[in-house]
C-alpha cells in the first residue's frame, strides 16, 4: 500500500524470463483483485482465528481484510502447520518479535535447539526462525514445527546449500529446480515464512563487491546465491522463477520474506547504491506478490548508524508500498560485540518508532558464536523493550495502558502488579524477594523517597 497521499502503480506478473532490467518498465494498470479471493488457505485461516486477532490486535474483521489485501498486514500462518497460532504482521497491527535458532556446522544439537524454542516461546517471542545449515534439517524442522504454535520461519537455500555439500558439491552448486523442489518441501511440512532472497540482481551483487564497501556481502544465503551467479553467468534464480515461487506458496499460504542479501554489515555501508538495488527491486516484486495473491514481507538492515535510522526505515517502507517491515536490530554501533541485543534494541526502538513492524532479535553471541538458551532469552526480552518503547513513543493504547500500570503500582510499592506489567515478571519476582511485603522498595530501605514524601501521620 502506498503511503498517504501517494498513488499506487501497478503490474502485471512479469514472465519468468523477463530481463531484470525491465523490472522498471513493469508497471501497468491491472484490474485490482482480492489478495485474499485469490489464496483460499489465508481465507480459511482467516475465518478460523479472527476473532483471537481482533481482540489481540485491537482492530475489526474489516480492517484486518482491507489492510491485508493492501498489502500493508500480512498473517503468517501455514494449514500445514497444526495449532499454529496465526500471527499479524505489518500496519497497525502490535509490532512483533522473532527469534532465531538453529544449528551450524560448528554447533550441531537438535535437542539443544528444541529447548531454546522453548525458552523463546515462554520469553514473549511472536515467531521462530530456524536457520540450522548442520544434522538432520528435515527432521529439526518438523520438531520445531510440532512442538510450537509458534509460526516458523526458514531459509530454505541453507538447506540446498548443506545438500550440496554432503553431495561433493560446491554450496552453489545446486539447480533452479533443486532450490523450487526444497521450497515445495518445506511449505509441504507447514512452515510458515520463508527468507527468500529474490530481489538480489547480479547488477547488485557487483555494486557489493565492487570494493566500495567496507563489508561486502554478509547474508549467508545472499553469499551463496552471488556465488551461484558468478559461478554460472546467470540472473539469481529466485528472481528469474519468482512465477513458481508465487504458486507454491499461495497454495500453503507461506509469507514471502523477501530477503535483504546485500543488507549492510557495518554502519558505513549504511545506504548505498547495492542496499538500495536489491530494496527498489524487492518493491517490485511485493506488488507481484500481491497481485498473484500472496502475502510478503520485506527484510530490513543491518547495520544503522544511530542518525540514519529514520530515513532507513521510512525510506525502504516508501520504496516498498508500505509492505510489512522485518529488520534485523538495526544495530546504531559496529563496536558492540558481546552485547549486541543492547545495540540491536536501541536501533529497534527507532525502528518501530518510524515504521518497523517486525523486530528480529539480536542476541549477546551475535557476531561471536552460536547462542545458548540464555542468549536466546536474553535476546528475545531485549527486543520486546524496543517494541514496547516503541509503541509507546507512537501512543498505541495497548503500550501506554502498560506504561501507566506499572507507574501505578510503583507509587503504591505493589510488588504483585509490578511484576504484573513488567516485561519479564519473573525477573521481576525474583529480584524483589524479601522486599515485595515491605513498605519500602528494596533499594532504598527507609530512605524510600516514596515513603517520604507520605504525609506523616
Amino acid at each position: 500500500m502506498p503511503l498517504e497521499g501517494m498513488d499506487a502503480p501497478t503490474i502485471r506478473p512479469r514472465p519468468a524470463h523477463a530481463p531484470v532490467n525491465s523490472l522498471t518498465k513493469a508497471y501497468k494498470e491491472y484490474a485490482h483483485m482480492s489478495l485474499i479471493k485469490q489464496n483460499p488457505a489465508l481465507a480459511a485461516l482467516l475465518e478460523a482465528h479472527m476473532e483471537r486477532l481482533c481482540a489481540y490486535e485491537h482492530m475489526d474483521a474489516a480492517a484486518i481484510r482491507a489492510s491485508i489485501d493492501q498489502g500493508t498486514l500480512t498473517l503468517l500462518g501455514n494449514p500445514k502447520h497444526a495449532n499454529v497460532r496465526a500471527t499479524l504482521i505489518g500496519q497497525p497491527a502490535r509490532v512483533k518479535v522473532n527469534a532465531n535458532i538453529g544449528t551450524s556446522p560448528v554447533t550441531s544439537d537438535a535437542s539443544g535447539e528444541a529447548d531454546k524454542l522453548q525458552v523463546a516461546e515462554n520469553a514473549g517471542a511472536d515467531a521462530v526462525m530456524d536457520l540450522s545449515t548442520a544434522g538432520d534439517l528435515d527432521n529439526i524442522r518438523a520438531r520445531m514445527l510440532s512442538a510450537s504454535p509458534l509460526p516458523l520461519g526458514t531459509v530454505p537455500i541453507y538447506a540446498v546449500a548443506q545438500q550440496c555439500t554432503e553431495a561433493g558439491r560446491d554450496p552453489a552448486g545446486f539447480t533452479p529446480d533443486e532450490l523450487l523442489a526444497e521450497v515445495s518441501k518445506q511449505a509441504e511440512q507447514g512452515v510458515d515464512f520463508m527468507t527468500l532472497h529474490c530481489g538480489l540482481t547480479r547488477r547488485g551483487a557487483q555494486l557489493a563487491q565492487d570494493g566500495s564497501r567496507k563489508l561486502g556481502i554478509v547474508s549467508r544465503g545472499g553469499a551463496i546465491l552471488a556465488r551461484w551467479m558468478r559461478r554460472t553467468g546467470e540472473e539469481n534464480p529466485l528472481l528469474t522463477h519468482f512465477d513458481a515461487l508465487l504458486d507454491i506458496c499461495r497454495k500453503h499460504n507461506v509469507v514471502i520474506s523477501l530477503g535483504d542479501g546485500l543488507r549492510p554489515g557495518a554502519g558505513v555501508d549504511a545506504g548505498d547504491p547495492a542496499q538500495w538495488e536489491e530494496v527498489l527491486t524487492l518493491g517490485v516484486l511485493a506488488k507481484r506478490a500481491w497481485a498473484a495473491g500472496v502475502g510478503v514481507m520485506i527484510e530490513g538492515p543491518g547495520h544503522v548508524p544511530l542518525h540514519l535510522v529514520q530515513a532507513q526505515i521510512q525510506g525502504i517502507k516508501r520504496a516498498t508500498f508500505g509492505a510489512p517491515l522485518y529488520v534485523l536490530g538495526p544495530l546504531v554501533t559496529d563496536v558492540a560485540a558481546g552485547r549486541d541485543h543492547i545495540a540491536g534494541a536501541i536501533g529497534g526502538a527507532m525502528a518501530a518508532q518510524f515504521g518497523a513492524d517486525f523486530l528480529c532479535y539480536l542476541t549477546p553471541a551475535e557476531h561471536l558464536c552460536l547462542p545458548d538458551a540464555r542468549d536466546v532469552h536474553e535476546g528475545v526480552l531485549a527486543s520486546r523493550i524496543a517494541a514496547q518503547a516503541g509503541e509507546a513513543a507512537l501512543g498505541r493504547p495497548w503500550a501506554i495502558a502498560r506504561e501507566t500500570a506499572m507507574g501505578d503500582a510503583r507509587m503504591k510499592l505493589d510488588w504483585k502488579n509490578m511484576a504484573e506489567a513488567a516485561l519479564d515478571p519473573c525477573l521481576v519476582r525474583q529480584r524483589s524477594q524479601g522486599t515485595e511485603h515491605g513498605k519500602e522498595c528494596g533499594m532504598c530501605g527507609k530512605f524510600c523517597a516514596i515513603r517520604m514524601a507520605e504525609p506523616e501521620k
